[in-house]
């Protein structure tokens, strides 16, 4: 495969498969497509809905929501308040969670290489709440969703796979939802960083290099899995390295 080739069809995002196969086609068929724009942000959800779909896109059948705007790349605090509020309310609309519902969640990736930190780096920031539930008061109790996390690195650094630790721990602790956050590739330099790919389909961690392990899904975790994605890597970047090893 030649480099045109390989970066005109290799993207983590749903939304880039689709404008790949609309440019030679004029419909997809078992594809539904809606945008909507809010102020300076475009929400995009795409609607795999069977098997037909699910072949042309080269993605499972199910939701995808990718949400844009060139203001997450800005210092601007209101504009990113507003981004968080749209990502909550299609998070939402993605997955229905009940209010004593247990989050697990699993920042996937390395956090010694930058454009892979993605998900180790939100686990450090994340506000986890599970072991407080014992010592909060009854007043707390019903404001404070159940969060555990963690991020479990690499194949490459601790010898085993990524979906066993993390269904190692969804067995012990029962999760009712596991949100998996992963850096993704993009085809468009555009998107990096100002891009957000939700889906209710779960996820394949190290795709973005062709380095398929255990899929992160209901499947194979018998656990409802949302995965979030930030696309940090431009496909080109991807195929120099790969090129070069």
């Amino acid at each position: 495969m030649n480099k045109t080739a390989f970066a005109n069809t290799r993207t983590d995002l749903a939304l880039e498969n689709s404008e790949m196969l609309l440019e030679t086609q004029p419909t997809l068929d078992g594809v539904e497509i809606e945008t909507e724009e809010l102020g300076s942000v475009t929400v995009t959800w795409v609607k795999i809905i069977n098997e037909q779909g699910a072949e042309s896109m080269g993605k499972p059948i199910g939701n995808y929501i990718t949400i844009e705007s060139e203001a997450m790349k800005d210092n601007d605090a209101e504009a990113h308040e507003e981004i968080i509020k749209i990502m909550a309310e299609k998070l939402g609309q993605l997955h229905h969670l009940a209010k004593d519902a247990a989050v697990l969640a699993a920042g996937l990736g390395n956090w010694q290489v930058t454009p892979d930190a993605l998900g180790p780096k939100v686990i450090d920031k994340l506000l986890v709440t599970r072991h407080m539930s014992e010592i909060l008061p009854d007043e707390l109790q019903e404001q404070v969703r159940s969060v555990s996390a963690i991020a479990p690195g690499v194949m490459g650094t601790t010898g085993i796979e990524t979906g066993d630790i993390i269904k190692g721990i969804s067995e012990k602790i029962k999760p009712d939802l596991i949100v998996a956050i992963d850096a993704l590739a993009a085809r468009k330099t555009s998107r990096i960083n100002a891009t957000i790919q939700m889906t209710d389909t779960g996820i394949n961690p190290g795709s973005g290099l062709g380095n398929m392990r255990m899929q992160l899904n209901r499947d194979t975790l018998g656990v409802p899995v949302i995965a979030i994605g930030v696309p940090t890597v431009y496909i080109m970047q991807i195929w120099n390295c790969l090129t070069k090893v």
